[in-house]
């Protein structure tokens, strides 16, 4: 295992963002792990006009570093179209059960998007066949597009596109890397 950090993992990016050709892009999405580390602040500070969703579970602890991203992100001149809650409640699918258990607490996304004055996207549930489907690399909108999981997803991605739409009215062009 290699742990990047610092120039390393910087350089690394910049080579990422300038040197692959990635032809007439709409949008670049990229995943990156929680919090406000190396990762958050390179990328912030080589595309500092990018546009942020915010990703976190319910747990208090848990949205407080979605807070500090997305404070980050809007002081490296990023704007933070919305917080998604993910793991936010667990199926129950036990005989006579249906029901909804809040194991990681409840609401946390929800609140810290008020916070950042930012829209709640959506919550995610912990589902043992989103999590076997996203393991086997068959996404749940590819393998179950008609379940209500793949129906949370779509919902979540519809939200999204119309607050990255939304910035004027129209589609803005996507922004052309230029790294030096």
């Amino acid at each position: 295992m290699i742990a990047w950090r610092g120039p390393i993992l910087d350089r690394a990016l910049q080579q990422f963002l300038a040197d692959v050709y990635w032809g007439d892009l709409d949008y670049l999405i990229v995943d990156l792990p929680p919090g406000t580390g190396d990762v958050a602040l390179s990328l912030g500070q080589k595309l500092p006009n990018a546009e942020v969703i915010v990703v976190t579970t319910p747990q208090q602890a848990s949205a407080e570093v979605a807070e500090r991203a997305g404070t980050m992100a809007s002081m490296l001149d990023q704007k933070v179209i919305g917080v998604i809650e993910n793991m936010a409640y667990l199926e129950v699918t036990c005989p006579n059960c249906g029901e909804r258990s809040d194991i990681f607490a409840h609401g946390g996304a929800r609140q810290e998007a008020g916070k950042l004055g930012v829209p709640f996207l959506g919550e995610v549930p912990l589902h043992m066949d989103i999590r076997l489907k996203s393991d086997s690399g068959q996404p749940i909108v590819v393998s179950q597009p008609n379940s209500e999981h793949a129906k949370t997803y779509r919902e979540i991605a519809a939200k999204a596109w119309e607050e990255l739409e939304s910035g004027q009215g129209t589609r803005r062009p996507a922004p052309r890397i230029v790294i030096e």
